[in-house]
């Protein structure tokens, strides 16, 4: 089946430029000129991954994004002029797993696109795999190589939240809300905490993966590439 790629974006130019290079790679591509037109996109057809531009008409980039992270499981990168700190934070926060800024290389671009999906692709309903390690959500195991650790629950559930879509960052107040809970009483460097555990536990076991530190965001799991 081929990929389906919905460019969401109010710049006739733009979509234009990236129907082109998206077709040269046999992408199909579904475009939406501005928010509302994407969201009922998103609806009609099967979209496997989404271009989203952030200043549109009718809902913004950043009020899409969330909709799709809520309703959806699918890659995201939002494409904006606008590169500020600030910006990207904002995009990161609304749930965006990639962020370009125009004017952008097309070529750039659809290395992303593709490193997106071959990521999304590794993730199945209960197996996660990356290279030789193997996070088995039913049995709440990982396995590297030969050996087979069971790891504390909130250590588990954090590394499976991370590694169930790579490269996409997630601040540690959306952590605490997806492994803790609403309710939990202590504060943001518990993840922390936990994410020094993990990197103490595999540092020396794999190069399968590593967590990345997102300065003044949060955290992010990167998958070697083989």
């Amino acid at each position: 089946m081929q990929t389906r790629i919905l460019v969401a974006d109010d710049d006739a130019h733009i979509r234009e430029l990236l129907r082109f290079y998206l077709q040269q790679e046999r992408y199909i591509v579904i475009e939406a000129k501005d928010g509302g037109e994407a969201s009922e996109k998103l609806e009609t057809e099967q979209i496997h991954l989404a271009v989203v531009d952030v200043m549109m008409p009718v809902k913004n980039g950043w009020e899409l994004c969330e909709e799709i992270r809520r309703y959806y499981d699918i890659p995201i990168i939002l494409l904006t002029a606008k590169g500020e700190m600030e910006d990207k934070a904002k995009g990161f926060l609304s749930g965006t797993d990639d962020y370009v800024v125009k004017p952008f290389e097309p070529e750039e671009l659809l290395f992303r696109i593709r490193a997106l999906l071959r990521r999304y692709q590794m993730v199945s309903e209960n197996i996660i795999t990356m290279g030789d390690t193997v996070i088995d959500r039913n049995n709440h195991d990982v396995k590297v190589g030969d050996q087979h650790f069971t790891l504390p629950l909130k250590e588990f559930e954090l590394l499976t939240q991370l590694a169930s879509q790579p490269d996409r960052t997630y601040t540690r107040e959306q952590l605490i809300e997806l492994i803790w809970g609403l309710d939990f009483e202590g504060d943001s460097r518990t993840v922390d905490v936990h994410i020094k555990r993990l990197r103490e536990r595999f540092r020396d076991l794999t190069s399968d993966f590593q967590i990345i530190t997102i300065r003044g965001l949060g955290y992010k799991l990167e998958v070697r590439d083989r």
